[in-house]
C-alpha cells in the first residue's frame, strides 16, 4: 500500500509509518490530529521554515492551473488554514463557492480567524471530516484540491476514491505534494537543506518535533510516478504532473471522467 512506502525498512503487520515511527494504523490518524492540535497556530510558520514561504507560490501555482471558473464549487481538503480557498474565491471574484475540510477542528478554527481577517465571509463553508470518509455527496463538487495533506492521510488509496467519489463528471482533481528532486544539480543541495537546515531551523522556531514528523512525511511520501498511477487506480483520467522547483514539490492532475 502507498501509505506503507518506507524506503526499503520493513514494518510489521497492522502497522503504517507516522513519521520515523512505525504504529497501528488506527493509531496514525490520532498521532496526527494531535500534532496539527499542538501546532496550529504556527502552521504557517512552520510551512514557511520548512520552504522558505515558497509555499506560497507553490499554492498560487496549484490554483492557476485549476483556472477557476465563476460558478465552481471547491472543496479543499485538509485545507485548515484556508489558503487555497480563499486564493479561489479571490480568483473568482466571489462568484463560486468554496469548502474547507479538515479533519482537525482546531486547524479549521485557525482558518476561519485568517478568512475572516482577510474579509473572507462569504462563499466559504468549514467543514469537520476525514479525507478516506468524505462527509460530502457523490458528484457534487466542480474541483477537489488536497495541498500538502495526502501525505498525512492513513489510507492513501481510500482518500483518492473518495476524491472520484464526490467529484462531478468532468470535475478536476488537483494534489499539491512534496515529491522527489529529479534535477541532478538540485539533489545535493536539497539534502543539505533537508537533513541539516531545515531541523536547526525548526529548532529555532520551536517547531523541532512537528519539522521532524513532517520531514519523514515527505521522504516516505510517492514519488511523481507512483503516485500518477495511485490516482489513475482510484478511477480518475487524463492524470499528469508537473514538478515544481525540480521535483521539490509536484502538482498531479486528474479528471473524473
Amino acid at each position: 500500500m502507498l501509505a506503507a512506502m518506507s524506503n526499503g525498512e520493513s514494518l510489521a503487520e497492522g502497522e503504517i509509518w507516522c513519521g520515523a515511527q512505525p504504529v497501528p494504523r488506527d493509531e496514525k490518524a490520532v498521532r496526527v490530529r494531535a500534532l496539527f492540535d499542538r501546532v496550529a497556530r504556527r502552521y504557517n510558520l512552520l510551512n514557511d521554515v520548512l520552504g522558505a514561504g515558497v509555499h506560497r507560490l507553490w499554492k498560487a501555482a496549484m490554483v492557476d492551473w485549476l483556472a477557476p471558473r465563476p460558478g465552481m464549487r471547491l472543496l479543499d481538503v485538509a485545507g485548515g488554514t484556508g489558503d487555497i480557498a480563499i486564493l479561489f474565491l479571490k480568483t473568482v471574484g466571489g462568484n463560486g463557492s468554496a469548502v474547507v475540510c479538515d479533519i482537525n477542528e482546531t486547524m479549521l478554527r485557525v482558518g476561519r480567524d485568517r478568512a475572516l481577517d482577510k474579509g473572507v465571509t462569504e462563499g466559504i463553508d468549514w467543514l469537520c471530516g476525514n479525507a478516506e470518509a468524505l462527509p460530502v455527496e457523490e458528484g457534487s463538487i466542480d474541483a477537489y484540491t488536497v495541498g500538502f495533506g495526502l501525505r498525512n492521510v492513513t489510507d492513501i488509496e481510500a482518500a483518492l476514491r473518495e476524491a472520484r467519489r464526490v467529484l462531478r463528471p468532468g470535475g478536476r482533481f488537483l494534489c499539491l505534494e512534496f515529491s522527489r528532486v529529479r534535477l541532478p544539480a538540485f539533489q545535493r543541495p536539497y539534502d543539505i537543506y533537508s537533513n541539516h537546515v531545515l531541523p536547526r531551523a525548526a529548532r529555532l522556531a520551536s517547531c523541532g518535533d512537528e519539522a521532524e514528523y513532517l520531514i519523514e512525511s515527505i521522504r516516505r511520501f510517492p514519488d511523481q510516478e507512483t503516485l500518477s498511477r495511485a490516482i489513475a487506480d482510484a478511477g480518475l483520467g487524463l492524470v499528469k504532473y508537473r514538478n515544481l522547483f525540480g521535483g521539490v514539490a509536484a502538482l498531479h492532475s486528474a479528471w473524473r471522467l
